[in-house]
């Protein structure tokens, strides 16, 4: 290093460009470092390697002098002032005045002997004055550093690499030094950075050439570029290809010459021979699609004469597939792949647009139940049936129809009407099951259909009346198909009317409470169940059948049933300071256990009116149970804890009653006589309702009978065992004030 650092000076120095003497400065000031360090690990003698460490450490000084001077040279920038320029030169003098008076006061450094590989070694003990000089070093170092950060990232591209290639090897040879000083190794190999160092200085300084950089990088560029390039001659014939270009049209690199030919047959646009040109082409195989980029661009000489010209060839097939792939899934369900909403409305208008004199039904679908499907079979079958609903479509309708999913597990049909046959519709429907390994469900879908009459309104509108119609079947299994009339429309408006008009009636207290007795075996008054009806200023009275339906399908029904605990809560606080311990059973739909935090709500009402908890019943029926079931179980299970009672209300009207019935914390089970009126063997009936009974009391379940008649259906249920009684032998739902008196008169 020190040799090679010496020739590349006396060439420096007699170099007729300018930075040459500058280089020549750096490069002899790098000797001494490099001469000290090699003292010192050749040395055997502790006052050589002295010599050796004071040989480093002032020519490191002379290093970071020469360094920076060398610097504003080679990045053509002026010293600041010579204030800083004089401040530089006095922290050196002052870091070697005070280096030198180490012998004296032993303040900078001293030497312990090691043995290192088998020889002896002596290495530095760092003092204070030992941290001043790597300060000042290091100091004006990161000044240099910045300096060519700056310039590297300001100047050219092509010039860069002449300021880079410096600044990564001082960065690296400053780590070196850095990792030698904390790492506590012995002997500081980072002397051999500091001689390439010099060396890089050398060749970029005087013999660095940008444009055969530039000729290397464009050649590289363009042979490791993914696009197929090809250069041609002024006489349009092909004279070199990347690996991308000899793929493309499948030749080596002897056969450049045939490129041209291979090019036109595949190019419509390349046989035009325009000089330049940019075009986009598809070439289909059949088994696929390629979708190519290609533009073609004229090189002139530094006189503006073309010498040729050369063809970017660029396969963008991944990029239209993506885009293709956006585009469909942007307009159609990912699941089923049918059109999604906004498409298939969009598709709809347009057909219907362009086909004024054709007659079109809106058709739209809805799987019954399918939440059930999903609680109860799993998300991933759920989603097996709405592909096969989707491919039920596909099969069933003819080509110039369309349809989409609008969400959920609705669909849509664009259905020309003279193709329409519902006869065909229903068989298919009554027939459609979905098979998954041992599995069979048959899935009811459910058809609403709107004749296209008025085409002024938006096409969401008349699919929105096509589901209307669904709304009156929607319970039915047997019925699958319902045409639309002006009737579902206002009972749509009555619908939204009425339920406009709920928040003033409880507030004004327009829905009262209605109370039917429960009736124990000695024809006493045990409790009562709470029913609501509606005194509407407008309509009159209205029974449960005529706005319950519409509050459970929109939600509202959760505000109508807190309204009525409240009110059961009332009248409760009203017969406790009367002394009585009647009763009260109240409501909870599905909807409650969606909206409401049940626990809290009844907790704090029993809380607020001073009420038992057992004399608040809670009454659920199946359906309550039919989602989320763990949920709602340990709901119950602490409502039961708490001390209230549970009734299961139509208990054996569903299929999983004696299921719940195994797991719930149950306290009465409430049997309606309709059970008995609905089948045609009555004897039959009246034995599975006996062995209801006898099991409930069994089980110490409290039996109860509603909808009782006559005197001879309580007489038969009595010898049953059956304990309470509820129904219009006794007496029928009546307002608060004509049950106190019927209490009066019949309670005891």
């Amino acid at each position: 290093m020190v040799f090679a650092l010496s020739v590349c000076a006396f060439i420096s120095h007699h170099s007729r460009k300018a930075i040459g003497r500058s280089v020549a400065a750096l490069l002899i000031a790098l000797i001494p470092p490099v001469t000290g360090n090699l003292i010192i690990i050749g040395s055997n003698y502790q006052n050589l390697s002295t010599v050796g460490y004071y040989t480093y450490f002032f020519g490191m000084n002379l290093v970071m002098y020469a360094l920076l001077k060398f610097t504003f040279v080679y990045c053509n920038i002026n010293w600041p002032d010579k204030i800083s320029q004089n401040a530089v030169r006095l922290l050196l003098v002052f870091d070697a005045i005070q280096l030198s008076l180490n012998p004296l006061l032993g303040h900078a450094f001293a030497t312990e002997e090691l043995i290192v590989d088998g020889s002896i070694y002596y290495r530095l003990i760092p003092y204070a004055g030992q941290s001043i000089h790597r300060i000042i070093d290091y100091s004006i170092f990161l000044i240099v550093l910045l300096i060519f950060t700056v310039k590297t990232s300001k100047t050219s591209k092509i010039y860069a690499e002449r300021y880079s290639v410096i600044l990564l090897v001082m960065l690296f040879t400053g780590v070196w030094e850095t990792y030698y000083i904390f790492s506590g190794r012995p002997i500081d190999t980072s002397m051999i950075g500091f001689g390439a160092f010099g060396l890089l200085v050398f060749y970029f300084s005087l013999y660095y050439r940008p444009l055969r950089l530039l000729d290397r990088m464009l050649a590289n560029i363009a042979s490791e570029m993914k696009e197929a390039l090809f250069f041609f001659d002024s006489n349009k014939t092909c004279i070199w290809a990347n690996s991308p270009g000899l793929d493309l049209v499948h030749i080596n690199e002897e056969d450049f010459e045939i490129a041209s030919s291979r090019l036109k047959e595949m190019f419509k646009s390349f046989n035009n021979d325009e000089d330049q040109f940019n075009a986009n082409e598809i070439i289909d195989s059949g088994s696929e699609k390629k979708y190519y980029v290609l533009s073609k661009q004229l090189v002139n000489d530094d006189d503006g004469y073309p010498v040729g010209s050369f063809l970017s060839v660029r396969d963008n097939t991944a990029e239209q597939l993506e885009l293709q792939k956006e585009i469909f899934n942007a307009t159609h369900d990912r699941l089923t792949g049918l059109y999604n909403r906004e498409k298939f409305f969009e598709m709809s208008e347009n057909i219907l647009h362009n086909n004024p004199d054709k007659e079109y039904l809106a058709v739209f679908a809805d799987i019954n139940d399918f939440k059930l499907v999903n609680d109860v079979y799993g998300n991933e079958f759920g989603d097996l049936v709405l592909k096969k609903v989707a491919d039920l479509f596909s099969t069933l309708c003819p080509e110039n129809s369309i349809y989409g999913r609008l969400g959920g597990d609705t669909f849509g049909i664009l259905y020309p009407a003279d193709q329409f046959r519902i006869e065909d519709l229903e068989n298919h429907l009554s027939r459609f099951s979905i098979v998954q390994d041992e599995l069979e469900l048959q899935i009811i879908l459910h058809i609403g259909v709107y004749e296209i009459v008025d085409r002024s309104i938006p096409t969401s509108a008349m699919f929105d009346r096509a589901h209307m119609a669904i709304s009156t079947i929607k319970e039915d299994y047997h019925h699958l198909i319902q045409y639309y009339n002006d009737d579902f429309r206002s009972d749509v408006i009555w619908n939204k009317q009425i339920s406009s008009d709920l928040h003033d009636a409880l507030r004004n207290r327009d829905i009262v409470p209605y109370l039917q007795p429960i009736m124990d075996v000695e024809g006493k008054i045990a409790g009562a169940e709470v029913l609501v009806r509606w005194n509407h200023p407008i309509e009159g009275f209205l029974s449960p059948g005529k706005f319950i339906p519409v509050f459970e399908k929109n939600g509202m029904i959760a505000d109508v049933d807190r309204y009525m605990w409240r009110c059961a809560c009332e009248i409760l606080r009203k017969w406790k300071q009367k002394n009585r311990n009647e009763f009260i059973s109240i409501n909870i739909s599905p909807n409650d256990f969606n909206q409401l935090d049940v626990v809290k709500e009844l907790k704090e009402l029993i809380r607020e009116y001073d009420i038992s908890a057992s004399q608040l019943r809670i009454e659920i029926t199946e359906t309550v149970m039919m989602s989320d079931i763990d949920k709602r179980m340990s709901t119950l299970s602490e409502l039961s804890s708490m001390g209230f009672i549970i009734e299961m209300d139509d208990f054996g009207s569903g299929y999983s009653s004696f299921n719940l019935l195994k797991d719930m914390e149950v306290d009465v089970l409430k049997i309606d006589m309709v059970f008995l009126r609905k089948t045609g063997d009555v004897e039959k009936a009246k034995k599975i309702v006996k062995n209801i009974i006898s099991m409930a009391n069994d089980l110490n379940i409290v039996p109860l009978t509603e909808g009782v008649e006559t005197q001879r259906q309580f007489e038969v249920l009595l010898d049953m065992g059956c304990k309470l009684f509820q129904g219009f032998y006794f007496a029928k739902p009546m307002p608060e004030a004509e049950f106190e008196e019927f209490h009066n008169t019949h309670g005891r």
